[in-house]
């Protein structure tokens, strides 16, 4: 006597030969990241300048992503488009203070190559026509 299947379970996942999966019904599924503010504070910049704030950022942490904070004042765009740049100014400043303090105790060092790297992504999608809501 073969057991029935349980209330959650669909009844093609009971029948032999089947394997339990249902075949795929062509849906498109996109996945967005929540951002914190810190990390959505992350300036748009043009490629080398992102470059540059990486290495800057690999060998003196928090200083690649002081000068990123400067490139808001000159009109780079982030993905906080409600608030003030002066606001986005600061949340950089703050950024770039963290990993300063804590590059002691290598968090922040590692903080900052982490955060040079994304400048430089968050630059190629620029230059690549990706939108910035991502």
């Amino acid at each position: 006597m073969e057991p029935s299947p349980k209330d959650g379970e669909s009844a093609a996942a009971a029948e032999p030969g089947r394997g339990g999966t249902a075949p795929s019904s062509g849906v498109v599924v996109q996945v967005r990241e929540k951002k914190g503010p810190l990390r959505a504070a992350i300036p748009y910049m043009p490629f080398p300048v992102a470059v540059i704030c990486l290495f800057l950022n690999t060998f003196v942490p928090g200083l690649g992503t002081f000068v990123s904070a400067f490139t808001v004042l000159c009109g780079a765009h982030t993905d906080l488009p409600d608030r003030h740049r002066c606001c986005v100014f600061w949340l950089n400043i703050a950024a770039a203070l963290i990993q300063i303090l804590t590059a002691i105790v290598m968090v922040g060092w590692i903080m900052s190559i982490f955060w040079g790297m994304d400048m430089v992504i968050l630059a190629s999608y620029k230059e690549q026509g990706i939108p910035q809501q991502l």
